[in-house]
């Protein structure tokens, strides 16, 4: 009985997680830079990325534990796979959020400041990473949800 509830509630985070960072990712971020000029954009977004974070962090953390609980060493493959999502989310979370959020700080306009400036070209780089990281975290969900 308390596998089963264990399986289910690794099964549920891993939804959660996934599903909230798709809709956050293909559906709410465009949206939200559709609507508004760049800077406020910008600014909610950046408002959003803490929570999306550590409710990246929680999911995470609540699949690995059930699933290690659960399935052991069987399921190798899909805890890897939970365990590298789980780092780069902590990775973006810890390294990539607080520099991008240091760097808009340094930028008076996204608007008006242009593309080869150093500050924009850093952050472009940061955003390029977190963005690769932000779609294996997805990728990486989808195949846990099929392996489980």
């Amino acid at each position: 009985m308390t596998t089963t509830i264990l399986a289910v509630l690794c099964r549920l985070a891993v939804a959660l997680w996934v599903g909230g960072a798709a809709l956050f990712t293909f559906v709410l971020t465009p949206i939200i830079f559709r609507v508004e000029d760049r800077d406020a954009a910008g600014r909610i977004v950046g408002y959003l990325f803490p929570g999306y974070f550590r409710w990246g962090l929680v999911c995470g953390a609540v699949a690995l534990v059930c699933l290690l609980v659960t399935r052991g060493r069987q399921w190798v493959p899909a805890t890897a796979l939970l365990a590298a999502m789980v780092a780069f989310t902590a990775f973006q979370a810890f390294y990539i959020e607080p520099r991008a959020a240091e760097i808009k700080r340094q930028i008076p306009s996204f608007v008006t400041t242009p593309k080869d400036h150093p500050m924009r070209r850093e952050f472009s780089k940061l955003h390029g990473v977190s963005a690769v990281c932000n779609l294996a975290v997805i990728a990486g969900g989808v195949i846990v949800v099929v392996l489980l």
